[in-house]
Parts: C-alpha cells; structure tokens; sequence
C-alpha cells in the first residue's frame, strides 16, 4: 500500500504545505483549520484511508516479566471484580490471544474490518505505574522497542503510540523522547491516572511530560483501565461498563479543572470510548463553573472552551449518539476507533460512520481517517 498526500493546487506528493507545516509548529488556528479541510492521504487506488486511532498490542515479554509480581493485584479491572467476569476476563484473553499479539491474524482482522492502518498502543494494564520506576521504564522500551518493530516490519499498515514511565517523570520524559526521537513512534498512551494518583497531582510534576509532549507535538491516547473506587462496580462487568467510561471523564476533568489544558494549549490528547461521560454530559461543569467559585481557581474560560480542544474516538454503538458527539465537537475532533482486539469492542466502525444520519461523505472522510493521518503524521 503506496500513500500519497493529495491537495489541491499541489501536484507534488512529497510536499509537506504551509497549512501542514503550520500545524506541526504551532502555526495560527487558521492555518490549521485549513490543513483539516484539504489535506487527505489515499493510498495507490485514490481511496482515502481508515485509520484505527484505538487498538491494543500486548507484549508478552514483558508480561512474563513481571508476572512474579502479580500485577493483577495492582489493576483496578481485576481487583473490582466478581468472580464471574474474572472467569470470562480469563476466556477472553485465551480466545483473542493471537489476536492481540499475532500481526498475521492482526492484519487479516483489519482487511476484514475495512482498516487500513492501525495506530497501535499497548494493552491499558501494560502501563506498569505501580511497578519500582527502574523497572517501569525498563519494560516500558521492551514495549516500545517491540512497537517500533511491528512498523518497521509492517510499514504500511502500522504507526504506533508507546509507553512511558509516569510515576517518574524525569524517566517518562527521557522516553517519550526516545520514543519519538529514534523509534519514530507517534506518541504514547498513559492512564487516566497514576496508580490511584491524579495527572495533576503536584508530586508527579507532571507539567514537565505534558510540556515535552507538546513541544514534540505527539499523541497523547488516555486509556483507561477501571475506575480505582469500584467497590460497588464488582458485579455485572460494571467496572467496565461505567468504570472505563467514568475514568476517563474524572481524568479528563482534572485535566481541563486544574489547568493543564490552558498550561499547555495545543496539546494533542485522544480520548477513547466517546469522551466517557464527558463528551456527552458537559454542560453540568459549565454550569458549575459558572455558579461557584470552587470551580473558577485555576481555569479563566468556561470547561467546554477546554474539552472541545480533545479529540474523541468513535466508539459510541449507536450512530445517533456519534451523531451527537460531531455536532457538539466537530467531526475534526472525532477519530475512528475499534478497540481492537477486545469483546467490549467496535466489529464495524465504518459501517457505524456510514450509519450516523446527515454526514456529509468529506466529513466522513476525515472521521475515517483523514484526522488521524493529520495528527499522526503519515505519510510523512
């Protein structure tokens, strides 16, 4: 699969243009608007492509690693969990085993699904936060150098987003740095939180990561793994269900609420599942926001001026609701995502796209891939 970068106006693929060129520098949000409307990559038959922002790849090395310490104590999806989802946790991971760490198998699931390229991360629970920070970021390269074979192996079909060692920030930086730097990855995926500590949290100094990611102008993907209060999410797989969902918006909301997003404008993070809760509940914080003081400490614009800086995966189930979360963001906000390979996941994203009322064929385009390709850089 051959990409070309096609634009009006430019006959010459190995063009970057001033609107792209913009964008990766921080150029002005005219420039950018205009590097969303034109800017498209096809492959060699003049189809536009679909890129999947939302896929996992679990590396079985590092789980062997590691599987001394029983990290399944540590992960708030195990802990806060009956009995039975265990057992159907445990039957799931045996039956989609080659899925998650075969590319074979990979690639003959995404030629079904109709994806052409997987923007592919780590399992969520391979994050390892709670492990000793010499040992996290020491799985953290066998994750990300294993990634960063997938593509070099698969070129055409893969881009990927590593990992990095949060609960040590000067660590997590030095290796997001490699991470881009000497693998070519396109940035990373991190938790909601830290191992039960906020991204805001003053200790983790975190600023320091969200700076470098930034100034690198990556992906940052937030990927949940449970909600790490579930005690009364043990039964019916709720800790999935809404724990997911509900990690990502009170992650997001300590994002938006203690200021990293206006600390750091242009930052460039993905939520997956929809947004959460937040992408279709937001005008609750506005609301707040607006009537107390306790939520004006640190932010001086309304939340929503905030959550509408994110991007947001597709996985929604229902195409009315898809449908209300591109009026509300806009379908450049909205990327088309699987959660590949897992039961909990998306089996037909583009026929879900095809399915939502009222968008316009470009827009579906961009949703499809066109906006993933922008923020990922492929094809160049």
């Amino acid at each position: 699969m051959m990409f070309t970068c096609v634009t009006p106006g430019c006959n010459q693929p190995e063009h970057h243009h001033l609107a792209m060129a913009a964008a990766r520098k921080g150029g002005s949000k005219a420039a950018r608007s205009k590097g969303h409307a034109k800017t498209v990559v096809r492959d060699r038959k003049g189809r536009a492509l679909k890129v999947d922002i939302h896929c996992h790849y679990l590396n079985r090395d590092a789980a062997a690693k590691l599987a001394h310490l029983n990290p399944s104590q540590y992960e708030p999806s195990v802990k806060f969990a009956s009995q039975l989802t265990r057992e159907v946790n445990v039957k799931q991971m045996q039956d989609r085993a080659p899925k998650l760490s075969t590319i074979e198998v990979r690639i003959a699931d995404m030629d079904r699904m109709g994806i052409d390229i997987q923007a592919v991360c780590p399992a969520p629970q391979q994050t390892y936060y709670w492990t000793e920070p010499g040992l996290g970021l020491e799985v953290s390269r066998m994750i990300n150098d294993r990634l960063a074979q997938i593509v070099a192996t698969w070129p055409d079909r893969f881009v990927a987003l590593g990992t990095v060692p949060l609960q040590n920030v000067g660590l997590a930086v030095a290796e997001l740095e490699r991470c881009v730097k000497q693998l070519g990855l396109r940035g990373v995926e991190i938790n909601p939180n830290v191992a039960g500590r906020e991204l805001t949290d003053p200790s983790l100094n975190l600023d320091r990561f969200f700076a470098k990611a930034r100034e690198l102008d990556i992906v940052i993907f937030m990927h949940p793994i449970g909600f790490t209060q579930g005690e009364r999410l043990m039964d019916h797989y709720l800790n999935n269900l809404i724990g997911n969902p509900l990690d990502t918006t009170v992650g997001t909301s300590h994002l938006i609420f203690g200021g990293v997003m206006e600390r750091h404008p242009g930052l460039k993070i993905v939520l997956p599942h929809a947004g959460g809760f937040l992408g279709h509940y937001w005008a609750r914080m506005d609301h707040g926001w607006r009537a107390r003081p306790d939520c004006r400490t640190i932010i001086k614009k309304a939340p929503t001026s905030y959550l509408k800086k994110f991007y947001f995966d597709t996985i929604t189930f229902d195409p009315e609701m898809l449908r209300n979360l591109i009026d509300k963001f806009g379908a450049a906000q909205v990327l088309l995502g699987t959660d590949y390979p897992f039961d909990m996941g998306e089996e037909d994203p583009v026929g879900l796209i095809n399915s939502v009322p009222r968008l316009p064929s470009a827009e579906k385009e961009r949703i499809m891939g066109g906006n993933a390709v922008r923020l990922l850089k492929i094809g160049r």
